[in-house]
């Protein structure tokens, strides 16, 4: 592993936990609140419609679809990868959910949501689907104007994803931003697994 990516693996793990604290210490609950009414300056018929849509993204059903859909794509190895760090994703969320116990805002909910709030499962598997679709994106496709609009197509989904579950009413910001920290650490581990150890995997 280069020093680089332990820098960074090093920053995002500090970061997630600090927030972790103080979001059990509930010392940041007046900055979620905070930043959940200014979002709901944009609430309205056209906007409503958007961030359910969107949100639908991160769902069970069409995250398997365009996991299946993308495993096409890529090779043995890649696909061992792909899958496993969608595993690790998910179940290291539903683990510190079950840890953390954070129930979900009392804010007003656009759609059903059961469960723990701490950190966002949708939020995580933006960047646990998305993010490394992303990354394969970067590594496979060679004309740079597809890359771009690929890059740019993903990265929206999964800024879109987690603002759309603060919006929806289901997560606070800080759901968002942890689930973002923990599913990038996760997911810059295994890449960095990927890079040492792609020539021993069958």
């Amino acid at each position: 592993m280069k020093k680089k990516q332990r820098i960074i693996i090093i920053v995002l793990a500090t970061l997630f936990l600090a927030l972790t604290i103080l979001v059990q210490k509930g010392l940041i609950v007046s900055i979620d609140n905070a930043l959940y009414e200014r979002l709901m300056v944009f609430q309205g018929l056209p906007m409503d419609t958007f961030m359910k849509s969107i949100t639908i993204l991160g769902n069970t059903i069409p995250v398997l679809c365009i996991a299946c859909f993308i495993m096409i794509y890529l090779t043995k190895k890649e696909r061992y990868l792909f899958g496993t760090n969608i595993i690790i994703t998910v179940l290291s969320n539903q683990i510190i959910k079950r840890i953390i116990k954070r129930p979900r805002p009392n804010h007003l909910r656009l759609i059903k949501q059961g469960g723990y709030s701490y950190p966002s499962g949708h939020a995580m598997i933006a960047i646990g689907l998305y993010g490394q679709i992303l990354y394969f994106v970067n590594k496979k496709v060679k004309d740079k104007k597809q890359r771009i609009f690929f890059s740019s197509l993903l990265t929206f989904i999964m800024i879109g994803i987690g603002i759309s579950r603060v919006y929806v009413g289901v997560h606070y910001p800080s759901d968002i931003i942890a689930g973002y920290l923990l599913s990038s650490l996760i997911l810059i581990c295994e890449i960095s697994y990927w890079h040492h150890h792609r020539g021993k995997l069958k």
